[in-house]
């Protein structure tokens, strides 16, 4: 018995050290075809006027976005619109207007203080800045959470395209997937 012990765990040593050796060619294998991949022009299926116009963009950027909406979590208003620009393009559902920074400061304080408590659940953001670097946008995936004051509980799923210049908030598009 403990000979075939042996002999098992001495081909599963040997069949792993072969492994070894083949996942690593297959590896740069698929990273330099992955490679070579990324550079081939598309043929999409639909048109745009500047395909693939993107590159990463800025963390500063990302971290204005995410100060402005963890200030507005916290009930800090004052805060959360030192973040926008002087003016602000704001798209919600049923919403497409440009507003000033004093006119955002007074919806956004309206909003806040219907609710008696709010919570934000990050799933992810992307800074992305246009190749031309003419454009720049943060884009933050999440959950809000809140309580009413008289003490009614919701959530929705959000979507904000966040489109900055000099590092401030300029436009905001909002997308929103109700739970109910």
């Amino acid at each position: 018995m403990k000979k075939l012990i042996l002999i098992f765990f001495a081909g599963l040593f040997f069949t792993s050290c072969n492994n070894k050796g083949t996942s690593t060619n297959e590896a740069t294998k698929d990273t330099s075809a992955t490679a070579v991949t990324g550079t081939q022009k598309m043929n999409y299926p639909y048109t745009i006027e500047h395909p693939d116009n993107w590159e990463i963009g800025s963390s500063e950027n990302t971290m204005n976005a995410l100060m402005a909406l963890k200030s507005f979590e916290n009930g800090n208003v004052e805060e959360a619109v030192k973040y926008f620009g002087d003016s602000v393009t704001l798209r919600f559902d049923g919403m497409d207007k440009k507003i000033s920074n004093d006119s955002l400061k007074g919806m956004l304080a309206k909003s806040r203080s219907a609710l008696k408590s709010m919570s934000i659940k990050m799933y992810d953001w992307e800074p992305v800045i246009s190749k031309d670097k003419s454009e720049e946008y943060v884009t933050i995936w999440y959950k809000e959470i809140w309580e009413d004051m008289k003490g009614n509980k919701d959530s929705v799923s959000l979507v904000n395209d966040l489109k900055m210049k000099n590092g401030k908030i300029i436009e905001l598009d909002e997308y929103t997937r109700k739970y109910h």
